[in-house]
């Protein structure tokens, strides 16, 4: 077979590319447009911890600063976060809008209803989830992907 006519872990992606839509669903089912996936952790951060840099909620969420100053952009765009500048004015902190307070008992209880159902999940595997990805850390820690590419481009 040759490795152009593969991709080895596609019905992975695919997998939580249909566990995401089918939680994005839910939003829409409750009327709450405009929201996503990536959106809630961030929010839920805000909710318990309070307005927070971009630097700091990238820090507590485990994101690149770049990530996150894409995700706060696009929350603000649809209405979900306001921002105001912070205490050295060269800085800015980001905080809940009304809309977001509005739907936040939503998505708490959307979370761990999730994250309740992904263990659920990962219990019921006869090698869970968890564990392949600790293992899969373990050997790219011994070896990093990088390395192990540059062995197969020759």
């Amino acid at each position: 077979m040759d490795l152009l006519d593969s991709n080895h872990w596609s019905d992975l992606h695919a997998l939580f590319a249909e566990l995401d839509q089918q939680i994005a669903a839910l939003y829409t089912g409750a009327g709450i447009e405009g929201m996503r996936t990536r959106f809630v952790g961030p929010l839920i951060a805000l909710h318990r911890f309070g307005p927070m840099t971009i630097r700091q909620l990238a820090a507590r969420r485990g994101v690149s600063h770049s990530a996150m100053s894409q995700t706060a952009a696009a929350m603000a765009r649809a209405g979900f976060v306001e921002s105001a500048v912070g205490v050295d004015a060269r800085t800015r902190r980001i905080g809940l809008s009304a809309r977001a307070r509005e739907v936040m008992p939503f998505l708490v209880a959307e979370w761990r209803a999730t994250e309740a159902a992904v263990r659920e999940l990962d219990a019921e595997l006869p090698y869970a989830l968890s564990r392949v990805t600790a293992d899969l850390r373990a050997l790219l820690d011994a070896r990093p992907f990088p390395h192990r590419l540059r062995d197969h481009l020759g």
